[in-house]
């Protein structure tokens, strides 16, 4: 087991006691958290809003005209990257990186939200997971010193860390359960190493790019013992984030290209499969990759096959099942995506998209309370009818 967690420190506990004092929850009038079948679509996401920024919910009903509201809110210290949304309907988010603040929150009761802070020693990637039993989560960190990457394991209930396990890499970002591939009795855990060194000082600046090293790491879900590692021939591209395809036997890997030539960057995939083996990477028509610039964001796969946000394209790319390039859907400032009954929902600025791989996807303009919001790099169905 990994050192015993130490407790937040007093100007973090102020910065909640601050948030709190400027009513940082709040919930839209006349709607209520449910989960009744035939209510409106709900979507946990993380936003921007003039230089503060939320998670929360987002709703609306299904067909086209019907404007994305925001349900309820809760005001968080920092941007938000990742979220996952527990049985009971709280929702889990966590800081972008280098993150200090992990948040479980109740929307729609009021039950406070319970805070983990870190205690400098550790950042947050951006990622948190439940394990498959509900009684723990693992979350992507970074020692802030040396730069090495370590899953956080924690009790679901107290958010305390319990365990720690190396990702045998560095910039570890999104991960997830593998339930087809078991050790030991437990599901494997699947980690993206992103690969790309950072100065621990500064957090977010890249340096020494000729030293990349992403990687696919498979985990044993029980000790964390490292049970395989898979990297790409092109050392450029760096390994983010995941999504299983509906039969979960392949997962999709969004790509974002570190080259420091443009012109190859500009022509790098944005897509690789692994399908538990190797690493296949995908190919982009020329003169498509050219408008993406290397950069893949949020991934996800229905029965109509793979799709790769990308926000300096404006669009979503869509691939079929194998891997054959579908086309390039559009949507302005494009980012978040998720799966509601097999159909693709895509979040963009000032309009979403419901069905965003059909021949004529279902828009859904942003309403009133979306206004002047820029919606960040994920959201997740937080409702299923």
């Amino acid at each position: 087991m990994g050192r015993a967690p130490r407790f937040p420190q007093f100007h973090r506990r102020h910065t909640l006691l601050t948030l709190a004092s400027l009513g940082a929850w709040a919930i839209a009038p006349n709607t209520a958290w449910a989960s009744t079948k035939g209510l409106p679509i709900h979507l946990a996401a993380a936003w921007e809003r003039e230089g503060s920024f939320h998670i929360g919910l987002l709703s609306t009903q299904p067909g086209a005209g019907q404007p994305l509201q925001i349900h309820a809110s809760l005001e968080v210290p920092t941007r938000a990257h990742g979220l996952f949304v527990l049985p009971d309907g709280s929702v889990l988010a966590t800081a972008r990186r280098p993150g200090d603040w992990l948040v479980r929150w109740w929307p729609g009761q009021r039950t406070e939200p319970q805070w983990l802070w870190q205690d400098g020693e550790r950042s947050f990637n951006g990622h948190v997971l439940a394990s498959p039993d509900g009684t723990h989560l693992v979350t992507t960190e970074t020692d802030v010193e040396t730069g090495a990457s370590w899953i956080g394991v924690r009790d679901a209930r107290t958010l305390q860390k319990t365990a720690e396990w190396p990702t045998h890499g560095i910039d570890a970002h999104e991960l997830t359960w593998d339930t087809r591939t078991t050790h030991n009795g437990a599901p494997t855990l699947i980690v993206a190493n992103g690969g790309v060194p950072t100065a621990p000082e500064t957090g977010r600046v890249k340096r020494d790019l000729q030293s990349m090293d992403s990687s696919i790491v498979r985990l044993d879900g029980h000790t964390g013992r490292l049970l395989g590692q898979w990297r790409l021939q092109d050392q450029r591209l760096s390994l983010r984030h995941l999504a299983w395809s509906p039969d979960s036997t392949t997962l999709g890997i969004a790509l974002q290209a570190e080259h420091d030539d443009t012109a190859t960057k500009d022509a790098a995939p944005v897509l690789t499969l692994f399908d538990g083996t190797a690493l296949r990477v995908v190919p982009t028509p020329e003169r498509i990759a050219q408008s993406i610039h290397g950069y893949g964001g949020s991934m996800a796969a229905t029965p109509a096959g793979w799709a790769v946000s990308c926000p300096r394209a404006n669009g979503i790319a869509t691939y079929t099942p194998e891997g054959e390039w579908r086309g390039l859907v559009p949507l302005r400032d494009v980012c978040p995506l998720a799966v509601h009954g097999g159909a693709l929902w895509a979040g963009g600025l000032g309009a979403s998209l419901q069905n965003a791989q059909a021949a004529a996807p279902v828009g859904h303009p942003h309403g009133r309370s979306l206004q002047g919001v820029r919606l960040d790099n994920h959201w997740v169905l937080a409702q299923r009818i």
